[in-house]
């Protein structure tokens, strides 16, 4: 029995859900390109809010280190709080991969497209690595 049919079992019917379908190509900036054309995606608010209050956050942090480099501020305060940002980063970077893997890659084994979507996480975690 293949666990990734049993994930989606695991999650209430009932959540509120955002729900988005188009060519990510069209949309530059979202996911990079990576995910091919079509690929539905699923949200909860709740991830989807975590998600974006993590970023909103990294983006303030972000704004501090440019305030910091325009006040000559020590180059190691810098580096280290580029640091923290990219800690926070990847943070956000595994967030959606363990949603990509709790919805998506679980859909796509029910409804039979489970080697597309894995070869098209291959590629976007082989892009994210290098």
């Amino acid at each position: 029995m293949n666990p990734l049919n049993t994930l989606a079992d695991d999650f209430p019917q009932d959540i509120h859900t955002h729900h988005h379908n188009h060519d990510h190509q069209q949309h530059p900036g979202h996911n990079s390109g990576l995910v091919g054309p079509g690929h539905p995606h699923v949200h909860t608010e709740e991830s989807l809010r975590r998600i974006v209050n993590r970023i909103s956050r990294i983006e303030g942090h972000i704004r501090g280190i440019k305030t910091m480099v325009q006040q000559n501020s020590p180059c190691p305060e810098v580096l280290l709080q580029i640091a923290a940002v990219r800690g926070a980063l990847d943070k956000v970077a595994r967030i959606v991969l363990d949603e990509h893997l709790t919805e998506c890659i679980s859909r796509a084994a029910q409804n039979g497209n489970i080697d597309a979507e894995m070869e098209q996480l291959k590629a976007a975690l082989d892009r994210f690595f290098h």
